[in-house]
Order: structure tokens, then C-alpha cells, then sequence
């Protein structure tokens, strides 16, 4: 079977000009012929799709006269759930000849150190990362029209699995793992923020601005998206006829991965594990594994800390990582690309900005781009910017010595909690990511990033302090230049903004040392006196009464 890696391909073509989707349907097989979509419970199945939008109409074939066909709706029988009928579908569907498995990350085509995504492994025999490499061979037996098309017809539906943003792109993902091991929330599917008056009044008019939501998910973060898969292959992994002893997962965690990670192994009735550093995350990511009933350990360090006390606890006793040294958690976080290349009808943008903490979620990013890229279902990648707050910024520090050595540094504390770490697992990724998209790495600072949050929440948002690394960054970029008015530009809202109050109550207050907060928009306290109220009133909305 011919193997391709990612690191092997040609380098993507990025502009700042945006093009549509190549025009491919002269290749075949079509939707028609392809035995992914076929039911074999009914004669004939027809999918017929428009574009923008797919219209699904399923049609069976009529024994009456004149060859006429009869629409019919076909559903499941009532006693059957929809994880039952996926598992019947799946039987009767046969093999798809899809596969992937661990390669050393970037590791040459031909190199011959594999492993299966059923070994428990997290580096590779020189002690490097891991990535997942799928049959790109297999893949490309269908042309970019046919994935475009099966993807857009699963959106929205309920279908399992395929009603799960990540799992949608199941091919992309996990193509060999059973659905009925599946452990989905019908996570992702997120929406994209049209920030039509951030970008009109504060950026220089910008008209095609978007926010990509992750945060609006399961457990308010786009941690969920890697979650899913990663818990599905450990539930494949305990289940028949494997029955790996895994006692549990476990994690090291700024607080989303923790959260993430109890909730789907509280789906899946496997243990969970977490090490969070004492005093550093907010009272809303700490009770998420509580409630979910996860064993949590706080622990006197900081993250860096728990990830070494995590690795140590793992490599001792039978419990699975789930930090994103593992690599699977990319494969399911890589699908927020694809999501956005759907939701703009297959078109690229311009420029997509992403915080960055332990550095996965960038190279996940690239990977969905590129994978999209690879099998033409667009004909070219974004450039890509990851944003670090300037408290915990070591990319940024390496990006600006000209990618010299790497040196980790001691995360200072930073409103941007879930990103304060100063030894990041995945910066190798990082760089490839960012080198291959011809990327950008910027900094905020504290004030910076808050007062970005805050001025985004004037316009309708409500986002989260790692945005307004984002967005600060996106800021520095305008007044440099660097990003044009008419780019199409994305800013990825990590989590979402509840989870992270106490920063915005500290801002609103003006109780925070040495910042001006000059978006403040604290409570008025008003006598109960109507003259008093309407004093207020006229001062505030600038209107004179009585006139």
C-alpha cells in the first residue's frame, strides 16, 4: 500500500489573493457510484446535491409502470438508536480501504518506522513527535468535488456519526474505527462571527473580518474537538476484541484539556485523570472535571510542571496521555480548517490567527489546510499567525531570533491562563507550520490582550482573554500593514468567554495594578430617585429632554 506523507508533498501555494475551488468533476467515481453513500437497505439511492447549501432528496426506484420513482422516507425502526443503525450501516457497507497510522513527525516518505494507532506510543524511537500520516493514495481515488460534496451533505444531521463536526470528515480523521466506539458530543459544527463592526470601526474598515467560535462547544472549548477522537480510540482500545488493560486517561492541563477530557470519559465510562497546577486556573474550568467526576489533582507547580509529573505517572502505571504530545488529538482539532473551508463554500482566506500555548492547535490548523490542499478540495493554504501573550511567548522569542536555537522559558502569570506555558510540547510543529504557510508569530501584552477582549465585547462578542491575543495580535498586524483592509482574515476564539468572568469583572472594576482598562464600563450607582435616574440617563445617552 503506497503511503504519503504530509512532509513528502511539494510546498502549498499561498497568495494574498482569494480563488475559488478548482473545477474537478471530469474525475470519477461520482456521489452516485460511491459505495460510502450506498444503502443497501434501499433499491436505489440518489443523492442530488445544489450548491451553497446541499438539498438532499432520496429516491427509490418503482415497480410501477413507466419507470417513475416514488420518494420515500427512509428511517431507522423505532426501537433502534442512532448509534445502533450506524453500527448496521457499517456492517453491511463493507471496507472502504481507507487507513492511518503513527509515522515519526516529519518523517520522509520513505521512512520505515510506523506504528498502528492501536500501539500505545507518544514518541518515536529517537524520542521525537509523532504525527499521523493517512493513505493519501486511497484518498485520492476520489477527487476533490466528492469529498467537498459528502462533507457538505453531513452537516447539520444526525446521523452517527456524522452529525459531529470532527466526525463528519471521518475519512480525515479515524477512517478505520468502528463507528459504535465512537465517543461524540456532536462537538464542532461552531459558527463563524461575521465582526462587521469590529473590522468597520476599529480596524481600518476591514469588511471581511470573522471570528471562528470553538469556544461554542460541549465544554466551552476547542479542546473538544481532539477530545473526541482521542477517547473514542482509547473506548476501541478497552473494547472487544482488543481489551487493552487502559485504566484510565489522564492529563496535564491549563484547565480546557481537563474539562474536555472528563466530560468525554464521563460519556464513555472510562476513568479520567487530571493534574492541574494549584491556584492558576479559573473557578469555572476547575469545577467542569468535578462535576464530571473526574480524580483531579492540584498540584503546587505550574503546567510545565504537571506535564513532566503526568509523562512520569504514565510511563508507571496503565493510564493513557491525553496531552497533545499525543498526536490524535490533531486529527480531530485539524477538522476546525476544514470546517472553515466549508463555511466560506470551499474558498481560502486570506490570513487565519490562532493563540498559541503548548503550540498543537497551530499545527493542526496547517494540517487541515494542507490535507484539503494535497486532495484538492482547495487549491491553496492561508498564511497562518499564531499569537502568544507576551508572559508566555517563547515561539515568539524564537520566530524573532530567525528560528535559532529554541530556548523554554518560565511562563510568567498572564490573563491568558489556558496559554501560559513556556516549554511548549509542540513548537517543532509549530515551526514546520508556520515556515511551510509562510506564517507570522506577534505578541500582547497584558494590557493589550485585555483591552482587545474588551473592545471586541463593545461590538456584540463576548470573548475570552486568549482571543484578545488574537485580536491583538490582528491590531498590530493592521497598524503594520501586514494584513490589508479586503483580506479575508480569521481570528480562532479558543474558548468561550463565561469560562473566564472573574478576568472581565477584575477589568470592568478597574482592579487590576497598572492598567488603565480604558474600555471599563462599570455599574452606575444611582439614588432611587427619578431625578437621579434621569440624570444618569441624559449624561449617558447625550438627549435633552422636555424640548
Amino acid at each position: 500500500m503506497a503511503i504519503i506523507s504530509h512532509a513528502a508533498v511539494s510546498s502549498p501555494v499561498f497568495s494574498s489573493s482569494r480563488s475559488h475551488r478548482q473545477d474537478d468533476a471530469r474525475r470519477v467515481p461520482t456521489l452516485k457510484a460511491s459505495p460510502l453513500l450506498r444503502n443497501p437497505n434501499v433499491p436505489f439511492l440518489v443523492l442530488r446535491h445544489r450548491r451553497r447549501g446541499v438539498g438532499i432528496s432520496c429516491s427509490a426506484s418503482s415497480s410501477g409502470s413507466g419507470g417513475n420513482q416514488q420518494k420515500v422516507k427512509i428511517r431507522r425502526p423505532a426501537d433502534e438508536n442512532i448509534r445502533e443503525e450506524a453500527h448496521r450501516r457499517d456492517e453491511a457497507s463493507g471496507s472502504h480501504g481507507f487507513s492511518a497510522c503513527y509515522v515519526p513527525f516529519n518523517a520522509p516518505a520513505d521512512s520505515t518506522e510506523t506504528y498502528s494507532l492501536d500501539d500505545v506510543v507518544y514518541r518515536s524511537r529517537s524520542g521525537g513527535l509523532l504525527d499521523v500520516r493517512h493513505d493519501f493514495a486511497a484518498l485520492k481515488r476520489f477527487p476533490g468535488s466528492y469529498w467537498r460534496d459528502l462533507f457538505d451533505s453531513r452537516v447539520g444531521r444526525t446521523t452517527w456519526p456524522y452529525g459531529s463536526g470532527v466526525w463528519s470528515k471521518k475519512e480525515f480523521v479515524l477512517p478505520e474505527i468502528d463507528p459504535d466506539h465512537i465517543v461524540s458530543l456532536f462537538e464542532g459544527n461552531s459558527n463563524l462571527f461575521w465582526a462587521k463592526r469590529l473590522g468597520h470601526d476599529h480596524l481600518g474598515g476591514m469588511p471581511d473580518l470573522w471570528v471562528k467560535h470553538c469556544g461554542i462547544s460541549h465544554t466551552g472549548s476547542f479542546k473538544d474537538l481532539g477530545m473526541t477522537v482521542l477517547v473514542s480510540q482509547v473506548n476501541r482500545l478497552r473494547r472487544a476484541p482488543l481489551n487493552r488493560p487502559i485504566a484510565g486517561v489522564g492529563c496535564a492541563s491549563t484547565g480546557d484539556t481537563s474539562a474536555a477530557l472528563s466530560a468525554y470519559c464521563a460519556a464513555a465510562r472510562i476513568p479520567s485523570i487530571v493534574f492541574l497546577p494549584a491556584d492558576r486556573i479559573s473557578l469555572a474550568q476547575l469545577v467542569q472535571p468535578i462535576a464530571n467526576g473526574a480524580t483531579v489533582l492540584s498540584i503546587d507547580t505550574d503546567f510545565d510542571g504537571c506535564m513532566r509529573l503526568i509523562r512520569e505517572v504514565t510511563a508507571e502505571l496503565p493510564i493513557y496521555l491525553a496531552n497533545s504530545l499525543n498526536s490524535l488529538r490533531l486529527e480531530g482539532q485539524k477538522t476546525a480548517a476544514i470546517e472553515i473551508l466549508q463555511q466560506f463554500d470551499w474558498e481560502v482566506p486570506d490570513w487565519v490567527i490562532v493563540p498559541g500555548g503548548n503550540l498543537g492547535n497551530i499545527y493542526a490548523f496547517y494540517k487541515g489546510f494542507e490535507m484539503c490542499r494535497e486532495l484538492e478540495l482547495v487549491d491553496r493554504v492561508p498564511r497562518l499567525v499564531c499569537a502568544q501573550a507576551a508572559n508566555a511567548n517563547p515561539l515568539y522569542r524564537h520566530y524573532k531570533s530567525g528560528w535559532s536555537d529554541f530556548n523554554p522559558i518560565i511562563a510568567a502569570d498572564t490573563f491568558a491562563s489556558a496559554i501560559q506555558i513556556g516549554d511548549p510540547v509542540s513548537i517543532d510543529r509549530a515551526v514546520f507550520a508556520l515556515q511551510a504557510t509562510d506564517g507570522i508569530v506577534e505578541e500582547a501584552t497584558e494590557e493589550e490582550l485585555m483591552d482587545a477582549m474588551s473592545l471586541a465585547d463593545r461590538t456584540g462578542m463576548f470573548a475570552c482573554p486568549h482571543t484578545g491575543v488574537a485580536l491583538a495580535a490582528l491590531f498590530k498586524l493592521r497598524e503594520k500593514g501586514v494584513i490589508e483592509t479586503n483580506d479575508r482574515t480569521i481570528v480562532v476564539s479558543t474558548a468561550h468567554g463565561l469560562k473566564f468572568a472573574q478576568s472581565k469583572v477584575d477589568y470592568h472594576s478597574k482592579e487590576i495594578s497598572d492598567m488603565a482598562c480604558q474600555y471599563s464600563n462599570p455599574p452606575v450607582n444611582v439614588k432611587a430617585n427619578f431625578g437621579s435616574v434621569m440624570d444618569v440617563l441624559k449624561e449617558k445617552l447625550d438627549v435633552k429632554v422636555g424640548l
